[in-house]
């Protein structure tokens, strides 16, 4: 399987993470994919360098607005006065609420900034694009007849809205790949297995019934984004039915994880998808420092085996999964598991 990598990933370095009201460095730390690279390429996979796809496919996903603001926003941000070294929000809109896009920096940055997990440093920007480009180019790849493909970006995406920065994602790299996909594919999946609900993905194609997305995830009764990811939340108008959420109770581990994939798999066989994209979070795993859920290292491959059963050009995307001793293997599990079977 090629390995779709670039090094612009490593200036994103953002500082500014408040957790429970306390400020800490971020979990998204650039150590994330070098440990990721050097456990594909260490198994075999070929590292192949990021092309440039242009600002098409990010505009086919991401308002005209949000885009501005990110490319300007870090720049912008150091002409106030007394302004930090990254762009924090500190004012949002109320949800439900007659809201007017504001001419204020201040105030376009708490509308397209949803929490405090997303500041944008110098290179934020630079690196978010390069990660969209690594999710395209590895649809591209697909679409000209590759098995399958993965894309090894950072920062990750599913969090990210048409126009919101949330949880360590600015552009949703897997709706990306997935609107990439529909050039030759009429219907695709985007399977979700990250810990954490994939409010951005969902958002995105909540009214549309030609992507499918599904999410694998810590219940968010106790997992944050907390507002999203319920099983009851299946889409509206056109797209309803073609959002499914698989809440999983704390700690659950590998074989209640892999009753609750079936099911998904099941889901996205009569859809009938010409191609998925696979938004691959390890944070699932035992000893991630989240500790959400219990999926074994040796419980990755067999999660992927299963989703190679379903027979379909694939795009996997890389989400979370952060620094431990057992990132690298997690990722060496994954791949090896869908290539066993496929």
């Amino acid at each position: 399987m090629k390995v779709i990598y670039s090094d612009h990933h490593q200036d994103h370095d953002p500082q500014q993470f408040i957790v429970r009201g306390r400020m800490k460095r971020s979990n998204e730390q650039p150590e994330r994919a070098f440990l990721l690279a050097g456990a594909a390429r260490d198994n075999g996979h070929t590292l192949v360098q990021t092309q440039d796809f242009g600002a098409a496919p990010r505009a086919a996903i991401h308002t005209p607005e949000y885009l501005r603001f990110l490319a300007t926003a870090w720049e912008r941000w150091q002409a106030l006065d007394d302004a930090s070294d990254e762009v924090t929000p500190n004012v949002h809109p109320f949800p439900g609420q007659p809201c007017t896009y504001p001419d204020s920096l201040v105030g376009q940055a708490g509308y397209h900034m949803g929490d405090m997990a997303c500041s944008i440093g110098q290179h934020t920007w630079n690196a978010a694009v390069w990660s969209a480009h690594a999710a395209t180019h590895a649809a591209a790849l697909v679409l000209e007849g590759e098995r399958a493909t993965y894309a090894l970006c950072r920062p990750p995406g599913h969090h990210a809205y048409a126009d919101r920065a949330n949880g360590f994602t600015y552009l949703n790299n897997a709706a990306i790949a997935a609107q990439y996909l529909r050039r030759q594919h009429p219907r695709v999946a985007i399977l979700d297995v990250d810990v954490h609900h994939g409010n951005g993905t969902q958002g995105i194609f909540w009214r549309r019934s030609d992507v499918l997305t599904l999410s694998l995830h810590g219940d968010p009764h106790f997992c944050t984004p907390f507002f999203t990811g319920h099983a009851h939340e299946r889409g509206e108008g056109e797209g309803l039915g073609y959002n499914l959420n698989y809440p999983l109770a704390r700690g659950t581990g590998t074989d209640d994880y892999l009753h609750a994939l079936a099911r998904a798999c099941q889901a996205i066989r009569d859809f009938q998808p010409g191609a998925l994209v696979v938004a691959l979070g390890l944070d699932a795993h035992e000893r991630d420092p989240y500790k959400a859920l219990a999926v074994s290292t040796e419980g990755f491959g067999r999660i992927t085996g299963e989703i190679a059963r379903l027979g379909l050009p694939t795009v996997f995307v890389q989400e979370g999964g952060y620094l431990s001793p057992d990132l690298p293997l997690n990722l060496a599990s994954a791949l090896r598991g869908f290539e066993a079977v496929a």
